[in-house]
C-alpha cells in the first residue's frame, strides 16, 4: 500500500477543503493512522487555494516549504498555492482535476503522476 510505504519514510499530512469531522472520516476509511497531521478548512476557517491553510499545515509540522511536497489532484487548489509559497508539487492527474491545465509555466507541477502508486518512483 502506497500510504503505508510513504508513512514509513515520511511524516504525512492532509490539507483538505472538508467539513467538520475529517479525522473521523479518515478513521472510517481505515487510513487515519498514516497521517501525522490533518488540517481541514473547517478547522482553520479558510479554504484552498488560500495559502494560509498551507502555511498553517507547515507550521504545525514545523517544516519549511522547500522541505515539503504538496500532492494533489487539482492545479488550482493544490499546485498553484503550494508552489507560490515554495513547496514542491506533485499533481495526481485523475478525475475531474485531471482535465485542468497549467496556464503558465510557473504554475506547472514539479511532477505529474497518473496514480498514487507512481509516487513511489518519486519519493
Amino acid at each position: 500500500m502506497v500510504l503505508k510505504t510513504l508513512a514509513g519514510k515520511y511524516e504525512l499530512g492532509v490539507i483538505a477543503n472538508q467539513s467538520d469531522g475529517l479525522e473521523k472520516r479518515l478513521e472510517e476509511f481505515g487510513i487515519r493512522q498514516y497521517f501525522t497531521y490533518v488540517v481541514s478548512s473547517w478547522d482553520v476557517q479558510t479554504m484552498k487555494p488560500d495559502v494560509r491553510i498551507f502555511e498553517h499545515a507547515l507550521q504545525l509540522a514545523k517544516c519549511r516549504p522547500e522541505e515539503a511536497y504538496m500532492i494533489g489532484d487539482r492545479i488550482d487548489n493544490d499546485v498553484i498555492p503550494a508552489k507560490s509559497i515554495g513547496m514542491k508539487t506533485i499533481w495526481v492527474k485523475q478525475g475531474l482535476g485531471g482535465l485542468q491545465e497549467a496556464l503558465a509555466k510557473e504554475n506547472s507541477p514539479d511532477f505529474t503522476v497518473g496514480s498514487l502508486s507512481e509516487l513511489l518512483k518519486i519519493l
